[in-house]
This record gives C-alpha cells, sequence and structure tokens, in this order.
C-alpha cells in the first residue's frame, strides 16, 4: 500500500504510471482527500492502471466523530471508492463499536480495518493478547485485511516511540493463528520493511509505504539490496570468511554467478 500525503498531481500520475506493477492500492492519507483540489484527476490515473484505492481511517473517524456515518457513505460513494478503511486509533470508539461499524458495510466495500493506536503511550501499553482480539474481532465482522499501525512515521502502535518494534507483540501475533495473508503491517521504514521481509516472507503485506520507496522496497523483496540478498538466497561458500577461508574481494571464475 502506497500512501499519499499530498504528492503534486502531475508527479503522483507519472508515480502510477512508472510503478503501478508495485503497487496494489494507494491510500489517500488521513483527510488529504478533503483537501486536494485534484483527487479525481489522481483516481483516473490509479483506475487507470489497475491500482485500487482507499481514503485514510481518519478520514472515517472525523465523520463518526461528528455522527456522519451516512455522509462518510456518501463521499466515499461519490468518488466510486469500492474499498474503505475503517479504524479508531484516534477517537474514542471501542473495538466493538468499530466492528459494528465493518459489519454494517461488510459484503459493500473490501474493508481494511486498522488495530492500533497513534498515540505511542496507548499503544505501546495495549496488550498483545487484545491485538490479537481486536484482529480477529474485525476479521469476523468482516474485514478482508487488518491493518497493523505503525503511522507514517513508524513510530506507533507495533514500534515504540523511538522507532524500535515491539518484537513480542509481533510474535504474539503471528503465532495466534491469524492467516498473515489478511494482515498488513504498516512498514514506513527500511528497518521495518527488512525485518518483515525476512520473518514473514517476501510477499508480506506491508503498508504505508512512501513513493519514493517503491523501487527500494521491490528489491528488498527480492534480494537485490544487502539488507535481504543472504537472507533468501543461499550462501555461495559456506565457508566463505572461515579461518581456513581468508576474506578476500577477488572475483574467481564461474564462482561470481549472481
Amino acid at each position: 500500500m502506497m500512501i499519499d500525503g499530498g504528492i503534486p498531481t502531475a508527479q503522483f500520475i507519472d508515480i502510477i504510471e512508472s510503478h503501478s506493477g508495485l503497487v496494489d492500492v494507494v491510500k489517500f492519507g488521513w483527510g488529504t482527500a478533503l483537501v486536494t483540489a485534484q483527487l479525481q484527476h489522481k483516481i483516473d490515473a490509479v483506475l487507470a492502471n489497475d491500482v485500487d484505492f482507499y481514503f485514510g481511517g481518519t478520514l472515517f473517524e472525523k465523520y463518526v466523530s461528528q455522527d456522519q456515518f451516512d455522509e462518510w457513505r456518501a463521499f466515499v460513494d461519490g468518488f466510486g471508492a469500492r474499498t474503505v478503511e475503517i479504524s479508531n486509533g484516534t477517537i474514542a470508539l471501542s473495538n466493538e463499536r468499530k466492528a459494528d461499524y465493518i459489519a454494517r458495510v461488510a459484503g459493500e466495500y473490501k474493508i481494511y480495518s486498522e488495530v492500533g493506536y497513534k498515540e505511542s503511550e496507548r499503544s505501546e501499553t495495549m496488550r498483545p493478547e487484545l491485538w490479537v482480539r481486536y484482529i480477529n474481532e474485525d476479521l469476523a465482522a468482516g474485514a478482508d485485511t487488518v491493518i497493523t499501525e505503525a503511522r507514517e512515521s513508524g513510530k506507533s502502535g507495533i514500534a515504540r516511540a523511538n522507532g524500535e518494534l515491539r518484537f513480542g507483540l509481533i510474535e504474539e501475533i503471528l503465532e495466534s493463528g491469524i492467516d498473515v495473508n489478511r494482515l498488513m503491517f504498516e512498514t514506513p521504514t527500511k528497518e521495518l520493511q527488512t525485518y518483515f521481509i525476512k520473518r514473514v516472507g517476501s510477499d508480506v503485506n506491508v503498508g504505508n509505504i512512501a513513493h519514493s520507496d517503491l523501487v527500494p522496497l521491490e528489491t528488498l523483496r527480492l534480494g537485490l539490496r544487502s539488507d535481504t540478498l543472504l537472507a533468501l538466497d543461499a550462501a555461495i561458500d559456506p565457508d566463505f570468511g572461515s579461518a581456513d577461508e581468508p576474506h578476500t574481494t577477488e572475483l574467481q571464475g564461474e564462482d561470481t554467478n549472481a
């Protein structure tokens, strides 16, 4: 999932036309859809290139906080969106009530729900068992995919305020029996992207990817970058660097095949 936080229209169209094969869905982040003058041009570009789109969950929360759920649906439908995000990362909305909203529109849209809070301290004190329970509640209510919060900064939700991943939390989620194909991990930083590719696999669902990271992320997935090369490919020479095989950068014959 590529996030658009206000990319100029012509640049956005160029990005989509250049890299549509690397993008499954574009999220028009938080409430930017309300202040993007040429939003329809952007939507036309993603649809023309077989890329899906939706509006950020914060926009949903803004409407719901003002008791305007029907108006939110009218806004979504006005742009022909068939995918939505339903979240409670900021407002005082229980997960049970969030799941009710999911159930109300299940079957009408493809639904991304989100678990985790925007505020770092609030997320960090949320116990792993609650993450697992809330993810299961959302899936049972009709969500197609559940996003684990990290914000566009990578410093909330599944990550601590200093950007460090909550490794124990991730293990609890991955070992819970939840289908990992129905999870999307927000990974706006290379460190987070690298970790999930190594831990889950090269086809892991990741989100909040900046447009400038689309190609670098793909090279991480394919083992074309140092960070994941050895994790995704067998070592050429397992004895390389041992006491009996001193380190050398000299290229020798057929052993240099990429």
